[in-house]
């Protein structure tokens, strides 16, 4: 595994979140509850940009960026926000992998996410694992409401 390869599959996938975006009916229903799904598709949305954004771009790109976790699952904001913040975190994911090194990989992440040390790798791995999670979520909700 290289900074290289995680970039590229982050990539991919925020342009895969794109595409679903795009797919959507109409603005609206990107905000749809559907029965028994908790979180609607523009919530996931900002939930794994500002994930995103925090995780890798404040914590290793030293992005300045402030987290609102609170507002990713109960705030609203337009559809043309939704893009700008999927190209938004394109963008850091670019600029801030490519501060870290192959060997920064094997380093420990500065922060115990999970009450344990593990490395950068292991964390950008956990990190993907959630991102296609969602992705996934996504994609069903667009499915069901179309």
């Amino acid at each position: 595994m290289s900074t290289k390869d995680i970039k590229e599959l982050f990539i991919r996938d925020l342009d895969k979140l794109k595409t679903e975006l795009e797919a959507y009916p109409t603005e609206e229903s990107l905000w749809v509850k559907a029965e028994g799904i908790n979180n609607s598709a523009g919530n996931l949305i900002l939930h794994l940009c500002g994930n995103l954004l925090h995780f890798i771009g404040a914590t290793l790109g030293e992005t300045g960026y402030i987290r609102k976790r609170d507002f990713e699952f109960n705030g609203r904001v337009s559809y043309q926000e939704l893009l700008n913040e999927i190209e938004e975190t394109k963008r850091m994911i670019q600029s801030s992998l490519d501060k870290i090194t192959d060997e920064d990989l094997a380093k420990n992440y500065p922060i115990e996410h999970f009450g344990y040390p593990m490395t950068t790798g292991h964390f950008f791995l956990h990190l993907f694992g959630h991102f296609s999670y969602h992705l996934g979520q996504v994609n069903y909700h667009r499915r069901i409401l179309s």
